[in-house]
């Protein structure tokens, strides 16, 4: 074969090689850059959004920061291939080195056993035909050795050069993969610590916002239960579904309690009077309320009173006992006297100082100096009775639904009317359905300036803005009496993106509980939860305006 033609030949199998390379590259680490450099793209547009963000959130920084951790590993990985890559190349040139005079030797001699292009110099040196056809053949097979030879040793060329030209490449695309994660790092460091600050910075102005905002909500809310007293109070008119339905605007909104100040734990008083009027004994309310029927003691001897000192437990402390009306029915009395006994046994036994107020339970020294004789009889009558393994929780109402009982009616069943089946009623409760805008429970306390506890279709919609957005600012507009730096209802309204006027409204009741609120709003329907509202409510409502329950929301609002 001609030189040229080998020539030729050499490079078509070159190009061949090439073309083959090109097209099926090798999966290796040069597809693992690849996706290294992908990863980088990715992470790099994660990254400016995140830095594009107002708040970036720690979870997406750590999910990064991982994401880096992992790419710099692939870079290690990478590195250390290359090495290995590079170690082979450097060996593969040195047995090329090795055999290059027989690569000289087996070209020339390729070139001198492929000039065959004068078969009679053959003839005329060889006897005989015989010879002449061996030594032809010879020829060929030697000269076809010589061109794999040669062929082998341009694909070991080729291949090395091809590994050399990648290896280039791929040191290249490193360096600017490290120089890209690099900088990536820097940024995303800068982003988590200043996502830090910020959540930092965050976590005071949510203290500060807690502090002042709880604020408002434990005066509405309600840290304690309250009870009746020694004396019976009357209803607020006002404040009545019947001064709702007879003075209330048209269009006006009633936010209406069941219940008071209560935690619904043990005895209702009003409930014990209702069940006491209509012939049950002390035993059967307090087996009705405490699951317990009374037990004797020995509850003899002295208890420590806070501010009194020590004094005798039955003949003067509990004798001051100011939790329920001398008035009312014996029956009721009695059940009291062994609630506030085992109450205050706990105390007495433990060597405890028992505190005079709500918080634990009201105690008189003017009512022990002189009790009334109703009382006198009831504490006298039960003397030694308590119920064992209970806290005789009670409070005033509890808006016809108590703990562990469930319903508080007469026939023991909920349903739409259960506040004309509730024990409340039958007790004469002024607090069962009630809707609360006066300070405290007092009928003649501060109003904050307002004429009615109704609020208006723009107060009812500023409320629900409420629950759509909260910061330090969401506080009543009612400055007056609360202070601050409140929204105005324009202002929280466009905070909120919420409605303006709100037309209708229904509360869907749960066992015990108010479960969602559904609005009719100049923007469309609005839905809430209950315990959502009840919050937005206390934290928003003018004035003294609230649902004053602690740990439940049980409501309903009336539109006229």
């Amino acid at each position: 074969m001609p030189i040229k033609k080998f020539a030729i030949l050499l490079s078509s199998v070159i190009l061949a090689i090439s073309l083959f390379f090109i097209i099926n590259p090798q999966l290796s680490k040069a597809d693992e850059l690849d996706d290294i450099n992908k990863q980088l793209s990715q992470l790099n547009d994660d990254l400016n959004k995140s830095i594009a963000a107002t708040k970036p959130l720690e979870g997406q920084l750590t999910s990064m920061q991982k994401q880096i951790a992992s790419i710099k590993q692939q870079v290690v990985n990478a590195e250390t291939g290359i090495v290995v890559k590079k170690r082979e190349i450097d060996d593969g040139y040195k047995r090329l080195s090795e055999k290059e005079k027989l690569i000289a030797q087996t070209i020339s001699a390729y070139y001198i056993n492929s000039y065959s292009d004068c078969p009679i110099c053959e003839i005329f040196s060889l006897g005989n035909a015989s010879d002449i056809t061996l030594s032809l053949a010879y020829h060929r097979a030697r000269t076809n050795q010589d061109k794999q030879v040669i062929v082998n040793l341009a694909l070991s060329i080729s291949d090395l050069e091809r590994k050399k030209a990648n290896l280039e490449v791929q040191q290249k695309s490193l360096t600017l993969a490290k120089a890209s994660l690099d900088e990536q790092s820097k940024k995303l460091d800068s982003v988590v610590k200043g996502a830090k600050n910020f959540q930092g910075e965050l976590s005071g102005k949510i203290a500060a916002l807690s502090a002042k905002q709880q604020e408002i909500l434990s005066a509405k809310s309600g840290n304690s239960t309250f009870t009746v007293g020694g004396g019976e109070s009357a209803d607020e008119l006002i404040a009545s579904k019947k001064g709702f339905t007879e003075s209330a605007p048209g269009g006006s909104f009633g936010v209406f309690s069941f219940g008071a100040y209560t935690h619904r734990k043990g005895m209702s008083q009003y409930g014990a009077r209702g069940r006491a009027q209509a012939g049950q004994d002390f035993k059967t309310i307090l087996k009705a309320y405490y699951g317990k029927d009374p037990v004797g003691k020995d509850t003899n001897g002295d208890i420590n009173v806070q501010g009194f000192g020590s004094m005798n437990f039955e003949d003067r402390y509990l004798m001051g006992i100011a939790e329920m009306p001398s008035s009312w029915h014996p029956e009721a009395l009695k059940a009291q006297a062994v609630a506030a006994r085992t109450y205050a046994y706990r105390y007495k036994a433990e060597g405890k100082e028992i505190c005079t107020t709500e918080a634990c339970q009201v105690f008189n020294s003017g009512k022990a100096d002189n009790p009334p004789q109703a009382w006198k009889d009831a504490v006298q009558a039960t003397k030694g009775q308590v119920l064992e393994d209970v806290v005789t929780y009670y409070a005033s109402t509890h808006g016809g639904y108590a703990s562990p009982i469930g319903w508080d009616t007469t026939d023991g069943s909920g349903g739409g009317n259960f506040i004309d089946k509730a024990w409340d009623k039958a007790g004469g409760s002024p607090w069962l359905y009630k809707a609360w805008w006066r300070q405290g429970y007092s009928n003649s306390s501060s109003t904050c300036g307002r004429s009615a506890p109704w609020l208006s279709s723009q107060e009812m919609a500023d409320i629900i803005n409420a629950t759509r957005f909260r910061d330090d600012r969401v506080t009543p507009v009612t400055t007056s009496c609360w202070g601050g730096n409140p929204y105005s209802m324009d202002e929280l309204r466009s905070k909120a993106n919420g409605p303006s006027s709100v037309s209708g409204v229904t509360v869907l009741q749960g066992n015990g509980s108010s479960n969602e609120v559904v609005f009719q709003t100049n923007i469309g329907e609005i839905r809430l939860s209950a315990s959502a509202f009840k919050e937005a409510f206390n934290l928003r409502a003018p004035g003294y305006v609230r649902i004053p329950q602690t740990g439940f929301a049980f409501f309903n609002i009336e539109h006229k």
